[in-house]
């Protein structure tokens, strides 16, 4: 596998992720029975509102994914150093988001984010760090002037 692979693979994960939620809503509609359990005692609009907030949220901040995912496949073509700042800066920050998703909690929740969407913003996380390893790998495989690019252009052929 390489870290194209890898990449395009998280890409479809996110994608996935990002539709998820609005067709959730549209049958089984799990985040109403999420606010729901948190607050009993509140009228169905404002379960709805609250519902919708979730959903539009997660949507959103998936859908942000598929650019980051974008531009770090296009970054493996400009060269090793690029391909490490961009596939790193991006895993850490999709990482920090999914455990923030994971965990932040405000009462009555304890989770505002359902577990199952918690755990599924993880998915793409995985690909990223299998990306993220590849990168590095490719990157250091490839010895200069041994005819091997790992994936990667030389300085020379980008001029």
């Amino acid at each position: 596998m390489t870290s194209r692979t890898a990449m395009y693979l998280g890409l479809a994960l996110t994608a996935a992720a990002a539709v998820l939620p609005l067709v959730d809503m549209a049958t089984v509609d799990s985040v109403t029975s999420h606010v729901r359990d948190a607050y009993p005692d509140w009228p169905d609009s404002d379960v709805r509102k609250d519902r919708t907030a979730i959903t539009v949220y997660l949507t959103v901040v998936w859908a942000l994914g598929i650019p980051c995912w974008l531009w770090a496949i296009r970054s493996v073509r400009g060269g090793a150093r690029r391909a490490r700042t961009v596939s790193v800066t991006l895993f850490v920050l999709g990482a920090c988001l999914a455990l923030f998703d994971l965990t932040y909690s405000a009462a009555p929740y304890d989770r505002i984010i359902p577990l199952s969407y918690g755990l599924l913003g993880l998915l793409p996380c995985l690909a990223g760090l299998l990306a993220v390893g590849l990168v590095w790998k490719e990157s250091t495989d490839a010895a200069p002037g041994d005819g091997r690019t790992g994936g990667f252009r030389s300085p020379v052929d980008t001029v």
